[in-house]
């Protein structure tokens, strides 16, 4: 059995449930709040979000130490958006808009050094500014999962070969993109949809791969019903919902009083 020291990683390759967050606040403090509280990982969201390189960097720092994995999802499928954020620190990479085997292949290709992939050898933050250099690049391949996410209805149908690609360590679900391909945004539970979902997640059980899903309202029964079906990747809210939640609870239970 593969054995990877990136915990996460571990839990990508042996289907277990792993629990994670999503940051779109471009400040520390929202991942610190959220590692603190116990998440296995936190992602970064640096696709829909103002989030670039030099806030990413500053929010990886407030992650080191506090036991959450950091996870990055990249602006998009490219070799130095990918190898960017691996040097300053992230241990997994989720490639948005995924859509085919060669896609996924890039993906892939970007997050590993060769003879695997293309990634660019450099003193950086993530081997502590070459000072581990050697041991960083002996185990950073096996240390760095990659997740790619199946968003559209072009990859629901190229999902075999997506999978079949070495190095993609799981999917990830984007359900309202996904569901925006279908012509049925935010329509989660139309007969399409649920036909996306049986279909990739009959895709991952036939060639081992972890499923990963948004729960993006992670209510005690989204959340039962994500893992019943098989789901182990799985993020939980966004650090806006959490704070909208709390806000709207605190007020209605005041106006109330």
């Amino acid at each position: 059995m593969h054995i990877s020291t990136n915990p996460v990683r571990q839990a990508l390759l042996d289907r277990t449930v792993s629990l994670g967050s999503w940051v779109q606040i471009g400040h520390p403090a929202a991942a610190e709040v959220l590692a603190t509280a116990g998440f296995d990982w936190v992602a970064v969201d640096c696709e829909h979000t103002e989030i670039g390189i030099d806030t990413f960097g500053a929010v990886v720092r407030g992650l080191h130490g506090r036991g959450s994995v950091p996870f990055v999802r990249v602006r998009e499928n490219d070799t130095l958006a990918i190898r960017q954020v691996l040097d300053l620190g992230a241990r997994g990479v989720i490639v948005p808009l995924v859509s085919s085997g060669a896609e996924a292949e890039a993906a892939v290709q970007a997050a590993k050094y060769p003879p695997r992939g293309v990634r660019g050898y450099a003193f950086c933050r993530a081997n502590d500014h070459g000072a581990h250099f050697d041991d960083y690049v002996r185990n950073a391949n096996d240390d760095t999962a990659v997740v790619v996410m199946i968003e559209s209805r072009q990859a629901v149908e190229h999902i075999d070969d997506i999978l079949q690609v070495e190095g993609v360590d799981g999917i990830f679900v984007g359900p309202y993109d996904l569901s925006g391909s279908y012509g049925l945004p935010g329509q989660l539970d139309a007969p399409p949809m649920k036909d996306a979902f049986d279909k990739v997640l009959a895709a991952c059980r036939r060639h081992g791969k972890a499923a990963g899903l948004h729960v993006v309202k992670p209510t005690a029964e989204a959340i039962e019903r994500a893992v019943r079906a098989g789901f182990t990747f799985l993020a939980l809210g966004i650090d806006t919902i959490f704070i909208d939640q709390g806000a709207r609870q605190a007020l209605q239970v005041a106006r109330g009083a």
